[in-house]
């Protein structure tokens, strides 16, 4: 895939038949530059790495593609330039469930794979997204469990528990591996990410939706009002982060 937000594979070597990627150089990772800061970024920051990053998913996507491990150190930095980086667990959307049920770092896990779900899609890329940008803003992950069942827990506790209105198939899926969902009504995630703007904070509830068909597709985000102010250049092929006038 040819794309100025996702990285290079420059060279393939063999060598005792061990295969060896070489791919192009990046400064470092997201979750590097996160552990060394003190206080949040810049929200200005935040806007423009990760309309990088959509416009990388966006383009993935579009070709029948989609990661499954989405995280904060496959996201790689060079300045202002981000990468998506890591394809290994990566899909083609076309290829027959049922998928493997482990993807993804537990904390950027969607809630149907914790779920053991076989028949999911892009979708879970999105819910990445959604965790990957409150970190982002917050400096502090959003969903850290500890297991696949503290991880539904800590979900809940943020966005409260679904029921037959907001995701039924998702209840269906926890009645089939005999899990209940706890009754908690959750907070907003709007007192979880207080200096974080309301455009930020609408955008990363309509992601972490518990329903992944309500999750907005990678091309739709970056029509959203976070994103007011940047747009995609016509004369770029692929795309690229740039500032209107």
């Amino acid at each position: 895939m040819n794309h100025p937000n996702i990285v290079k594979l420059k060279e393939v070597i063999r060598e005792n038949d061990i295969l060896y990627f070489i791919m192009e150089y990046m400064e470092c990772n997201l979750y590097q530059l996160m552990k060394d800061r003190v206080k949040p970024f810049a929200e200005s920051d935040v806007r423009n790495w990760c309309f990088q990053i959509f416009q990388a998913l966006a383009y993935m996507h579009q070709r029948g593609y989609f990661h499954r491990d989405l995280k904060p150190e496959n996201l790689l930095v060079s300045k202002d330039v981000l990468k998506l980086a890591d394809f290994g667990l990566a899909r083609e959307v076309s290829s027959a469930p049922p998928y493997t049920e482990y993807v993804s770092t537990r904390w950027y896990r969607a809630p149907e794979v914790l779920l053991q779900s076989s028949a999911y899609d892009s979708a879970v890329d999105m819910w990445a997204m959604g965790a990957i940008m409150a970190e982002l803003l917050t400096l502090h992950p959003l969903f850290p469990g500890t297991s696949e069942a503290d991880e539904i827990l800590k979900i809940c506790n943020v966005i409260g528990c679904p029921d037959e209105q907001t995701w039924p198939q998702g209840l269906s899926l926890a009645e089939a591996m005999k899990y209940q969902f706890p009754q908690i009504r959750g907070n907003q995630l709007s007192e979880v990410m207080k200096s974080a703007s309301s455009e930020a904070v609408d955008l990363i509830s309509s992601l972490c939706s518990w329903d992944p068909c309500k999750r907005p597709k990678a091309a739709e985000v970056l029509q959203h009002a976070f994103f007011k102010g940047l747009y995609i250049c016509s004369s770029c092929c692929p795309a690229k982060s740039c500032r209107s006038p």
